[in-house]
């Protein structure tokens, strides 16, 4: 079930309806069958993937928090190792078959197994790693409610695109969950309003000329800017869309999840670009990879090799193509150069105070192309797509209008959105905090028309993130 159906809308219904006739003990167990409800709707055989990784980690954390401090390292070890090995089989295994079967010039996949890709594989498991080193941490302690931790792995809103949610977030809420309010509920409501519209009305359009781009680039139907630009609109509304729609419906069952973009378009430098897109990811690699590795306690020159592997590692994790690699090396790269500007030139260049709003937003323009352009190996099909794009943003024809009319429309839309409800937190505080609770249904109402008006409602396309 996609969250741009009604099918799934139906199935929230039935379960927030359920929910309200329950006990908080009984709610729990509800959303965990409910969960796997919705996870066998992509394929029911894949419940038994999900309920082995739960029982797994479930017991490797009670093990770790018993075990003796002299085998507690080898326990958690085991378990990321554990995670791991599932990951790389079923996201992996095709992958690197079918890249050896042609680094040795054979005919055919010999050694491919067509497996079929969980969906969500990568969140969950990533999310069973974090619990394990988090227990052996001891910043957290080992769930002894099986039904609270398969709750944890399973909670349908975030669980085949995100966010990865952190065990000290998410447990203390599942101890402390005493029901909803007038203000929770409106906030559900206007997070799901929000994430509506960002993916149907303006990733969905944005998709469409994105598609007509990168799917033949030769074609000259659209210009490479404008494909790439909406490709970057695109993903930012659909991901952001997607996590929108995931934290109000958490928040309708009891739950707060942590924002996972915060403008990141709006980013002066790539590592704030990083500290404001897909935060959830990114504090992840930081806390369980890069601080792991030595982070910026090693040398400098180990600094840049770290920083250059998790990115690398950052990038394959969205995927089995080595497009998702390269992507990740030039975020690393560009990550790398920042640094060594930040601690070398960028110390003694010091704008003066009348300038700054200039060089800002210079900066916020150049920080936004550099993104732009990294986007193209993660859009493009295959690695002649990625040069070819490349060749034509080197040509002229970059500057080309082609295929302008309705993308700048689509952008002059995305942006007059993006204004009300990410600048403009007012709009959001006016509508939790002082709208009339039974006016609530009213905005919800107007955007539903909206979508099935001006929208890709029937298009149903595919959250992009769905696929990691």
């Amino acid at each position: 079930m996609l969250f741009n159906t009604f099918e799934y809308w139906i199935f929230f219904a039935i379960v927030v309806v359920i929910l309200a006739f329950l006990r908080p003990e009984a709610k729990r167990l509800i959303i965990v069958v409910a969960s796997f409800i919705f996870y066998s709707f992509w394929d029911p055989r894949l419940c038994v993937l999900l309920l082995a990784s739960t029982v797994a980690n479930y017991y490797l954390g009670i093990l770790i928090e018993d075990a003796p401090e002299r085998r507690k390292k080898a326990l958690v070890t085991v378990a990321v190792a554990l995670n791991l090995v599932v990951l790389g089989f079923f996201k992996y295994f095709d992958f690197f078959a079918n890249s050896l079967t042609a680094l040795l010039g054979l005919s055919g996949h010999p050694w491919a197994l067509d497996i079929i890709l969980p969906v969500g594989i990568s969140f969950f498991t990533f999310e069973g790693i974090a619990y394990c080193c988090d227990v052996y941490r001891k910043h957290v302690r080992a769930v002894r409610s099986f039904i609270d931790f398969a709750l944890f792995i399973s909670f349908f809103p975030h669980l085949v695109a995100g966010p990865i949610i952190r065990p000290e977030n998410f447990f203390p809420q599942v101890r402390n969950n005493h029901g909803l309010t007038a203000v929770d509920v409106k906030w559900g409501l206007c997070q799901i309003i929000k994430g509506l519209a960002k993916k149907i009305i303006f990733a969905d359009y944005f998709a469409i000329v994105a598609d007509a781009y990168f799917n033949d680039p030769t074609s000259g139907a659209v210009a490479p800017a404008i494909g790439i630009i909406a490709f970057a609109m695109q993903i930012y509304f659909d991901f952001s869309g997607y996590t929108d729609i995931a934290r109000g419906c958490a928040g309708l069952l009891g739950f707060r999840f942590p924002s996972n973009f915060e403008r990141p378009y709006l980013a002066i430098n790539i590592a704030d670009f990083w500290r404001r897109w897909h935060i959830s990811l990114s504090t992840w690699l930081r806390d369980y990879l890069y601080i792991p590795l030595g982070g910026n306690r090693t040398s400098a020159s180990r600094v840049y090799v770290n920083l250059m592997i998790v990115m690398a590692l950052g990038g394959l994790w969205h995927g089995a193509s080595w497009n998702f690699m390269v992507w990740g090396i030039a975020h690393g790269a560009m990550l790398c150069i920042h640094r060594l500007w930040d601690r070398t030139l960028g110390r003694r260049l010091v704008a003066p105070a009348a300038l700054k709003p200039v060089t800002t937003a210079l900066c916020v323009v150049l920080t936004f192309v550099l993104v732009c352009l990294a986007w193209i190996p993660f859009r493009a099909n295959d690695f002649a797509s990625t040069a070819l794009i490349l060749r034509q943003v080197a040509s002229p024809r970059v500057l080309s209008l082609a295929g302008a009319t309705h993308y700048y429309w689509g952008l002059l839309a995305a942006c007059a959105i993006w204004c009300l409800i990410d600048w403009n937190r007012r709009v959001q505080h006016w509508f939790v905090e002082r709208m009339p609770y039974v006016m609530a249904g009213v905005p919800v109402a107007i955007v539903l028309v909206a979508i099935q008006v001006f929208g890709q409602f029937g298009l149903q396309i595919p959250f992009i993130y769905f696929k990691f």
